[in-house]
Order: C-alpha cells, then structure tokens, then sequence
C-alpha cells in the first residue's frame, strides 16, 4: 500500500510538472507582440502587438512613398515655375509584404509550430525599396523637355560688299543635368529610409517632410562662339590686287571667271599650304573649261582653259603684297599683257603649279570679285597695320628675237616675206621690301625668270640664201616637250 502511494506521488508530480511546462508553452506561443529587438528596415518593433507593428509597416510604406519632391525652374530659364511629384511618381517604391507575412505567421500554425517559430524568429526584417530611373528622368522630361529640344547656334561672320568684317554672336542651349538632379535627389532618399527615430515617436511627422532644389541646368555652347571665331584673326582685308581682261573673247572671260567663282571664300588654316592645282580641278568639274587661248611652246594656240593663269597671277600678286611665303610658283614662257613681267604666276596641268604658305599666324581668307571684265583677288586675315611690301620687277638682260625661214612656193627665188614679226626676251629679277613704320627692313629676292623672245618668221622663195641670223629650225621645235601653260594641258583640234 505504501509503494502504491509512492508511485501516485511520483506521477501526480510528474503530471503537475508536464501541466506547467504546456501551460509555460502555451502562454509563449500565444504571446500577441512582436520579440523584443526585432526591426524591419530599422523601424524598432519589439515588444509591439503583431497587428500593430504590421499595420505600422503598411503605414510606413504608404507614407515614405508619398513624402515629396519639389523641382524649381532654374532662374537661367527665367522661369520660376515648379513641379511637386512623390517618391512614388518619380519611380521610388518600398515594399514590406515579406516583413508583414514573416510577423503574420507568429500567429499561425499549430501552438507548437508557433512555439518554434517564435524561438528562432530573426530580429532583422528586411523592407525593399526599388527606384526607376527612367520613370524618374520621363517625369522630368514631361514637364520641362523643351529645353532638350533647343540647339546651340554658331557665331557668324560676314564679309560684306563694302569689305567690312561683321561678326554675330553665337547662342547657347541648355540642358535639363539628369546626372545632378540624381546626386541631389538619391542621398535625400537614402536619408528617408533611415529616418526611423521620428517614425517611431510620431508617424504622422513622416508626410510634412519635402526636398527642394532647382532644376539643374548644364550649358551647351557651340562649336563656334564668337571668341573662338575672332581667334581666328580675319580682322579686316589685309590686301586687293586687279588685272583687267576686257579684251579677252567671251571663252577666256567664261574661264576667268568661273575659276574665280571656286576661288572665292576658300579658307587657310595657319601654315596651311594653298595648291591652285586643286581650284582648277574644282572648277573643271562644276563648270568646265571653254576654249581660249593657251600658250605652247612659246606660242599662242586654240586650247582649253586659257585664262586660268590670269586667276593665278593676280592671286600671286595679293599674296606677296601680303609677305606670304611662296612655295611654288613659275613665270610664264612668255610676257602677259595684264601684269609687268616678272610678276606673273603660270600654270601647267601636270606639270606646274602655284602654291603659297599661310605664315600670317592666324586664319586667311580669298575673297575675289569679277566685275565690268576686271578681277579682283582680296585676301581678309591679320597683318599690321604699319606694315607694307612694294614689289619691284628690274630687266637685267634682254634676249634678241632669232629668224625663221621657212620655203614657199608662192615666192620667187631670192624672195621673202615677214609673216610675224619678232619680240625681244628677258631676263627679270623681282624684289620684295618690308616696310614698317615708314622705314625699309628688309629686302629679298623673290624670283628671277626668263621669257623667251619670239622669233621672226620669215618666208623664202626657192633658192633663196639662207639669212646669217637663223633661229631653230621648224623640225627642232616639234621635238620639244609640250606642255601646256595657262591651259589643261589638252589642245583644242584645229578649226
């Protein structure tokens, strides 16, 4: 009897115990608040009722999303419109669904499923914000995208008929700086989601807080200002030169011309090289050479393109005026009758060419004018004022004509006839003197060229006596070289 009493004992004991410890399980499964040091997205929820700290989460997630920004128009735009926007609008969203479930199941399951979970619930809950640029930078785009669309525009200048050098100004565009409005905009954000102090104490607080800040505005200059284009240095027209071609038939004139419509506004950079082979070739293919006049050989025969040179010279002469350095350049075979001698610059498809050196230091520019048959080549750069080149072409020999026979029948023995008369040659030396304030600084040769003299042609009857006095002989200049000058380099067939 005894034993049996022991063992009720034991087991009344044992069930008292066993009854306890549920009783313990039960009232911690069943416990209502959130364990204590438990936070979601730093918000301090511990010891608060599940629903409570749930609903304080939905709250906090509506009210963060809905806390604004205030753009103001930049002043430069003189604009003082603004735009308020929320996080939400400008792509910025916060989601705690993950936080709200993981509190939630405190309150599911069995009450030993609860049990469990509640001893190893995490104390870090996670809220997840997520942002869209694209959203963020379309908001902006929509209310001031105009001022994308304007462009900047380039400074001009303006030779104008009276030869003055006029400059416009250039205008800048701006742009809306998404790059700045984000560094701005994104650190405020950050600070938002930290801000859990004042959440805690007082939620409504949350909605009152706003970020203002301008419109960042990012200048777009053009290509040109007008600083930049007056860098350029075409001050004013440093120097003009004119030949006349009024006797000239209507094809020289047409090539004259024409060659001088391509040469016009050409453009050097500083110690550019200028090539007239390139103006021809230019001018060849937009307008094409008539027939005119060319020299071959020291003669005058039908060809194409004769009057280029006319174009060339005259730009020789503005160039030295100006104290450009030659780099080449060749007299023409012949005197021209538009130029004295030794102040001509000839051309030669092929085979000679005409080119100088921008050395003014700054930019050039060829302006040329055809007007009542005379052309006029103007150069518009920088060149001092005190500063001026005379030119001087000196004969220092001269070369005597030769005589050409040649035999025709229509002349009786011992007869002869002059069918051209010859022209003497010459040998020219030319130099250029720098003169500055009044006083010669330097003088240099520029050239010395040769024109050949022009025979006489004379016809002979048969039998005739030879003259003391003969040139080369006809078969000898078929043997020379032809080339071509003041022309393309093609002969024109006979008429």
């Amino acid at each position: 009897m005894k034993r049996i009493h022991v063992v009720f004992i034991v087991v009344l004991g044992l069930l008292l115990v066993a009854s306890a410890g549920w009783g313990a399980v039960w009232l911690y499964a069943s416990d209502s608040k959130v364990p204590e040091d438990v936070t979601a997205g730093g918000i301090p929820l511990g010891g608060m009722e599940v629903d409570e700290a749930a609903s304080l989460l939905s709250q906090y997630v509506d009210l963060w999303e809905q806390q604004k920004v205030v753009v103001l128009a930049n002043e430069a735009l003189e604009s003082t419109d603004s735009k308020t926007w929320t996080l939400e609008e400008l792509g910025n969203h916060a989601d705690a669904e993950a936080a709200i479930a993981a509190l939630k199941k405190l309150q599911e399951g069995s009450l030993i499923d609860r049990a469990r979970y509640r001893h190893s619930f995490e104390k870090t809950l996670t809220v997840n914000y997520s942002s869209d640029q694209q959203v963020f930078d379309d908001a902006i785009h929509k209310e001031w995208g105009w001022i994308d669309a304007s462009a900047p525009t380039n400074a001009t200048r303006v030779i104008t008929a009276n030869d003055r050098v006029v400059y416009t100004p250039s205008s800048n565009a701006y742009r809306i700086d998404y790059d700045v409005l984000h560094e701005q905009v994104d650190p405020w954000i950050e600070e938002a989601k930290t801000s859990t102090a004042v959440l805690a104490a007082d939620l409504d607080a949350l909605p009152t807080r706003e970020l203002h800040l301008p419109l960042p505005i990012k200048t777009v200059e053009p290509e040109f200002t007008l600083e930049k284009l007056k860098a350029q240095g075409i001050d004013r027209m440093i120097m003009s030169f004119t030949t006349d071609f009024a006797t000239s038939a209507e094809g020289r004139a047409f090539n004259v011309t024409s060659t001088a419509k391509v040469l016009n506004d050409v453009e050097l950079a500083p110690d550019e090289v200028f090539s007239y082979g390139k103006i021809v070739a230019a001018t060849e293919k937009e307008y094409g050479y008539r027939e005119a006049p060319v020299i071959q050989n020291g003669k005058l025969v039908p060809g194409i393109g004769g009057g280029i040179c006319q174009v060339s010279s005259t730009l020789y002469n503005a160039v030295i005026r100006a104290g450009l350095d030659i780099v080449e350049r060749r007299n023409h075979s012949l005197p021209v009758s538009y130029l004295p001698i030794g102040q001509d610059a000839t051309f030669a498809s092929g085979a000679i060419d005409f080119r100088f050196k921008n050395t003014t230091g700054k930019y050039l520019i060829i302006r040329t004018v055809v007007e009542d048959r005379k052309l006029t080549v103007k150069l518009f750069g920088t060149m001092p004022d005190n500063v001026r080149y005379d030119i001087e072409s000196i004969t220092t020999s001269t070369i005597e004509p030769t005589i050409k026979e040649t035999v025709s029948d229509a002349l009786p023995p011992g007869g002869r006839l002059i069918t051209q008369q010859g022209k003497q040659g010459y040998v020219v030396e030319t130099y250029r003197t720098l003169v500055r304030d009044g006083e010669v600084v330097s003088r240099e040769r520029l050239s010395k060229d040769k024109y050949n003299a022009q025979p006489t042609l004379v016809n002979i009857g048969k039998g005739t006596e030879p003259s003391k006095k003969l040139g080369p002989g006809a078969p000898n200049d078929a043997e020379q070289t032809p080339i071509i000058e003041d022309g393309l380099g093609v002969q024109a067939p006979s008429a």
